[in-house]
Order: structure tokens, then sequence, then C-alpha cells
């Protein structure tokens, strides 16, 4: 067993705060501005995989607007203490991905189990002018 995983069944043991999934749904995100999605079902989707093991919550505009759909996956506390960081991912507009971001979280999420490669595909780095607004 890796130290990831390890660190990831620990945290599971432990009770320990869990991962925190944003899911933007602002002006352009979880509107008809991103055709052929079913916002609805996408946030619900997320809920209903991840209960009880993450928190998901819906946010207004997280101001990245050119990346609808994002989703920010933030590190349970001990993928902070591990290391982990808030991951933006962006154009999350189809079922496969949301199943990745799933998949990702129920293993443990940043700092605990790295992100399965295609997540790269997703991943973008916001301004640092967001990043502060979303940590206030």
């Amino acid at each position: 067993m890796s130290k990831r995983k390890s660190r990831a069944a620990s945290a599971t043991k432990a009770g320990a705060a869990p991962c925190t999934v944003t899911v933007c749904r602002g002006c352009c995100c979880g509107t008809p501005k991103v055709p052929g999605l079913d916002h609805r079902a996408q946030l619900t989707d997320l809920r209903a995989s991840l209960a009880g093991v993450a928190n998901v919550r819906p946010t207004d505009c997280l101001d990245a607007c050119e990346q609808a759909n994002v989703i920010v996956v933030q590190p349970s506390a001990e993928g902070r203490r591990a290391g982990g960081r808030p991951v933006w991912l962006g154009l999350v507009n189809d079922p496969d991905a949301a199943a990745d971001i799933t998949a990702w979280v129920k293993a443990g999420g940043p700092g605990l189990v790295d992100p399965p490669d295609i997540l790269d595909l997703y991943a973008f780095a916001p301004s640092r002018r967001i990043r502060q607004a979303l940590d206030d």
C-alpha cells in the first residue's frame, strides 16, 4: 500500500473533516450557456454519489466563466495536513468527468490520493484574486 493510500485509510478511520466539493452555479456554470448538460442532474448525482464521503455545495459565480462548469475539490483536514490544496477543475461538462472526480474524492482526494490522469485535462489555476475570494 502506498503512503497516500494508507493516509486515505487513516483519514477515513479517524472521521476527520471530509473533502468539500464546490460546484459553481453562477452566471455561466449551471445555465443554458453550457448546452447539452443537465446541470441539476449533475449536482444531484454528485450529492448522491458523495453522500457521507464529502460535502457537496453549490455556490454562486466563482468568476472563472471561461471554464464553465467549474468544480473545486478542497482537501479533507487530513489531506490538507498532508499538503493537499484545492484543485480547480473546469469544463466539467460530461458525466464521465464528474464520475472521475467522484472516484478520486471517494479514494481520499487532494493530498491523500493522486487524481486520475484524465483530470489533468480539466485542471486549471484561477487568478490570485479568485482564489482569495474563495478563501475569504
